[in-house]
């Protein structure tokens, strides 16, 4: 009988957990510190005001993003480990039973019920814990929840993020400085929008776009909350 060879193949499903941290972070940095610059110019604080208010924010943006990320993404995995013991529990209870689910499960996906049984059978032969875990719970090794990474990614990715705009303001002229940081804060979004599209596999023009219009509303209403700032104060 030949044996069967696995071929190499890539999916980017692989990369869901670090892209999606990586583009929320720097996604997160861009707009919070180009907002809170734009924020405190219209309020007419003075460059050297606003340069440290960017950096204090790239500062606190980058940890809280860390801290949040890992927090949530650490709760995903305390909820996978509970389930998991709760499926080892009922599969050395009724090994049975966790079977007969086990091919009910492929008989829904199209299986005709023989051969659904016999692979069901196969499976936990080989590895039961991991065949329920996959095909019951829906956690699979690629999909799985890691906190240090996730929470590492965000962080990096919001430092970088939030470094652009805090350049641009220091490069810009003072009166420059609010169409400066805007336009080019904007035209860093649709780049990441872009580039998230293509290394996720979707429209790189959607992706721009989605981002860039919600990065728009942010620092309009950030500007708009300075400019009322500044008049009352």
């Amino acid at each position: 009988m030949r044996s069967l060879s696995r071929h190499s193949e890539r999916h980017r499903v692989d990369r869901t957990g670090w892209l999606r941290a990586a583009v929320l972070g720097a996604n997160d940095g861009i707009v919070s510190t180009a907002s809170l610059v734009l924020g405190v110019a219209a309020a007419s604080a003075s460059q050297a005001n606003i340069l440290m208010t960017g950096i204090a924010g790239l500062v606190a943006g980058a940890m809280s993003m860390a801290a949040g990320e890992y927090i949530s993404v650490h709760s995903q995995v305390d909820t996978e480990k509970a389930d998991l013991r709760r499926e080892r529990g009922e599969l050395d209870a009724d090994p049975a039973a966790e079977q007969h689910e086990l091919a009910t499960i492929y008989v829904e996906r199209g299986l005709e019920p023989g051969l659904a049984r016999e692979v069901a059978a196969q499976l936990m032969a080989h590895d039961s814990l991991a065949a329920h875990a996959r095909d019951e719970l829906g956690i699979s090794q690629a999909l799985s929840a890691q906190p240090i990474q996730a929470a590492m990614a965000s962080a990096a990715s919001f430092a970088v993020g939030a470094f652009l705009p805090l350049v641009v303001a220091w490069l810009a002229p003072g009166r420059g400085l609010m169409p400066w940081v805007s336009g080019m804060s904007l035209i860093f979004l649709a780049a990441l929008g872009a580039v998230a599209a293509q290394v996720g596999g979707a429209s790189r023009i959607s992706g721009a776009g989605r981002v860039t219009f919600w990065g728009a509303l942010a620092m309009a209403v950030t500007a708009g909350v300075g400019v009322l700032s500044g008049a009352v104060l």
